[in-house]
């Protein structure tokens, strides 16, 4: 097994951690969905415009809308509780818009400029599962990686467990640094101790 580059064997500076960009979804479905809707609209609209211009009745739709808005005020408090509602929706679609979105990808520092990369969360919870299964005592462990944190959840059943969980740091935080990640993610190590006959 060959060892990790260092700094010096690869082309160009590291960018400095934590100053990597999140990767942004492309939310190809979203805006298809959304692109239709508008285009379902603005030609019931167009259709609509087009009969009223010709002398032809417009959609039934749209005159007992209009009714419905002649006979009501906006004073009242059904059409200010729907106000409010689509406004709240509004607020929460442009929010989510603006968020960059592909949760589980993590990005890692890039090696030179205008390169980007990313290692999903399963991933990288694999490898450090991989890396937590070497340590002597550890009889099964489960790694969760969030945005924020690493947890992880050891059982033993030999060893005192202050020494695995000792082991366990040290080993997580040199995996961790394998990982390359952008932004270091403090580890939470919990070690339990296994009871016996008990898989």
């Amino acid at each position: 097994m060959s060892a990790a580059p260092t700094e010096a064997d690869v082309p160009g500076s590291p960018a400095p951690a934590g100053r990597a960009r999140r990767f942004r979804s492309t939310r190809r479905i979203p805006a298809v969905l959304t692109a239709l809707a508008v285009l379902g609209a603005a030609g019931l609209f167009l259709y609509d415009l087009v009969a009223v211009r010709t002398e032809r009745p417009g959609m039934r739709w749209r005159r007992e809308l209009a009714r419905q808005l002649d006979r009501h005020t906006l004073a009242e408090a059904a059409v200010v509780t729907g106000a409010a509602l689509l406004a709240l929706l509004g607020l929460v679609l442009l929010v989510l818009a603006c968020t960059p979105g592909l949760r589980r990808v993590l990005p890692m520092r890039s090696p030179a400029a205008g390169v980007r990369a990313g290692l999903g969360r399963k991933g990288a919870a694999l490898l450090l599962r991989d890396r937590a299964m070497e340590v002597s005592g550890v009889q099964s462990v489960r790694v969760a990686v969030h945005r924020r944190r690493i947890t992880v959840r050891a059982a033993s059943h030999f060893r005192e467990l202050d020494d695995v969980r000792a082991d366990l740091d040290a080993v997580l935080r040199v995996g961790r640094e394998e990982l390359g990640l952008a932004r270091e993610l403090p580890l939470r190590v919990r070690v339990v101790r296994r009871a016996a006959g008990k898989r």
